[in-house]
């Protein structure tokens, strides 16, 4: 709660106050403003609560700014691991711990099989029945939203989730794999879209490069 009230003040003091903020924690007691049809900015202050609670720091802060229904800008911080992702038109990149940025890229499919992400604490039998359809060599699993920060930098070609999320779990890793070159799709292969009534995900797939 504390880290999302200090985010809400930095985005209406820091950047503007003009857009209408969804953040998690307030959307829990109840306080979520009318978005309309314009911009509106997505907060999650502590994405992958169970990672978090097992203290193997794959948790991340997202922030996203929704436009027509897409993400067009998104940060990905993971504080304790010293990572940061983030999106926007200008192009997808990372910074570690030393602060330096460098671009990242979605990567083509290999010939010799696809990396699939699995969630390291939501895996079901649903995932392996989906991802029977393509040839994978290696599956790995990570936490939070960091799962699209891999696609997005080439570490990994697909991750499926078949259960529940909510917008502001992957507004912010959207943004970064969508200007890095990657897409994220419906399992039917339709577009996501961000500002539905009670701001709940449809199960999605996250592509790297190429499909």
């Amino acid at each position: 709660r504390i880290a999302d009230d200090y985010i809400v003040r930095a985005i209406k003091d820091e950047i503007t106050d003009t857009f209408p903020i969804i953040s998690e924690e307030a959307f829990a007691i109840g306080q979520s403003p009318e978005i309309g049809n314009g911009p509106f900015w997505l907060v999650d202050p502590l994405d992958g609560t169970k990672e978090f609670i097992k203290r193997n720091g794959e948790f991340t802060v997202n922030i996203a700014l929704i436009d027509g229904g897409i993400p067009v800008f998104g940060v990905v911080h993971a504080p304790a691991i010293k990572n940061t992702y983030w999106g926007s038109p200008v192009g997808a990149f990372t910074e570690g711990e030393d602060g330096t940025a460098q671009p990242i890229s979605c990567r083509p499919p290999p010939e010799d099989g696809l990396v699939a992400l699995v969630s390291r604490s939501h895996r079901s039998p649903e995932i392996d029945t989906f991802l029977a359809d393509f040839t994978v060599k290696e599956e790995t699993s990570a936490g939070s939203s960091l799962k699209f920060c891999l696609v997005a930098a080439g570490r990994a070609d697909i991750y499926p989730r078949l259960g529940r999320t909510m917008e502001w779990d992957t507004a912010a890793g959207e943004a970064v794999v969508r200007f890095a070159g990657g897409h994220v799709s419906t399992v039917d292969g339709v577009q996501m879209t961000y500002g539905k009534p009670g701001f709940e995900n449809p199960h999605f797939v996250v592509w790297g490069s190429g499909f």
